[in-house]
């Protein structure tokens, strides 16, 4: 137990999102490092966000696709319409949801049912496609990504929006993050990914800052993924020790718990 108490546990999620998930590495006696492998930015212009947003009672449904998304939107948002049914893809966002003073009391919340597989696929299926068939949805997001949910519904016969609430860029890596990084590396780290993106950006950082020696020693710290697909895009970028744990930062903090 002492050589994991040892291991330094990294996490990369946004820095907005990192300080609570830190604080539960510590109750378990490990030592959390927060190094963000996603920076969110605002949108350049919020027009467009701020005057969809203003119409949220056109709408029967509106899935945020992030935390991130939550938090950018609810800047704008001064209470949420009560007729106005949310669609959220993990349990980070019902979080995010509740800090800005929303639960189920407030809206009607629909959510993954299957808690192994907490993503776009698993909340169509708890999505009641007859009562949405020509109504109009927002998904609300940050640049365009996977587009599932929105296929799915427009087959349905079901009118999708989109709009933009904040930005991912990659992190800027300077002399001092490319010394914390090689530390993290060398240490033989657990590295907390919780997105497929943010994994295509550590690798982008280290063969950028380190080179491919790096880019070696790199792929074999162990990886601590939520999901699935992340666990399959770790295996195909090289990594080597990979753990899926499933949603749900209880379950990656049981994970932590865990010799690799």
């Amino acid at each position: 137990m002492k050589e994991l108490a040892s291991r330094p546990v990294v996490i990369t999620r946004p820095l907005a999102q990192a300080g609570a998930f830190a604080t539960q590495v510590t109750a378990i006696g490990r030592m959390p490092v927060i190094f963000p492998l996603l920076e969110i930015a605002p949108v350049a212009d919020s027009a467009e966000l701020q005057r969809v947003l203003s119409m949220l009672e056109r709408y029967a449904l509106v899935v945020f696709v992030s935390p991130n998304a939550i938090d950018a939107a609810f800047q704008f948002i001064a209470s949420w319409p009560r007729g106005v049914a949310i669609g959220i893809v993990g349990e980070g966002s019902r979080l995010a949801l509740q800090r800005h003073g929303l639960d189920d009391s407030g809206a009607t919340i629909h959510a993954p049912r299957n808690s192994e597989r907490m993503d776009s696929e698993e909340l169509f299926k708890s999505l009641d496609l007859d009562a949405l068939r020509g109504k109009r949805v927002l998904i609300v997001r940050g640049q365009a990504g996977r587009d599932f949910l929105t296929d799915m519904l427009r087959a349905g016969q079901v009118e999708v929006d989109h709009v933009t609430a904040y930005r991912r860029l990659l992190p800027q890596v300077d002399a001092d993050k490319a010394a914390r990084l090689r530390s993290l590396i060398e240490a033989g780290s657990d590295w907390v990914v919780t997105s497929s993106e943010a994994l295509r950006n550590l690798l982008q950082i280290t063969a950028d800052a380190l080179g491919q020696e790096g880019v070696v020693k790199l792929q074999r710290n162990e990886i601590v993924v939520s999901h699935q697909r992340i666990a399959e895009t770790a295996h195909s970028l090289g990594f080597s020790h990979v753990t899926m744990t499933g949603s749900g930062d209880e379950r990656l903090i049981a994970a932590l718990q865990s010799p690799a």
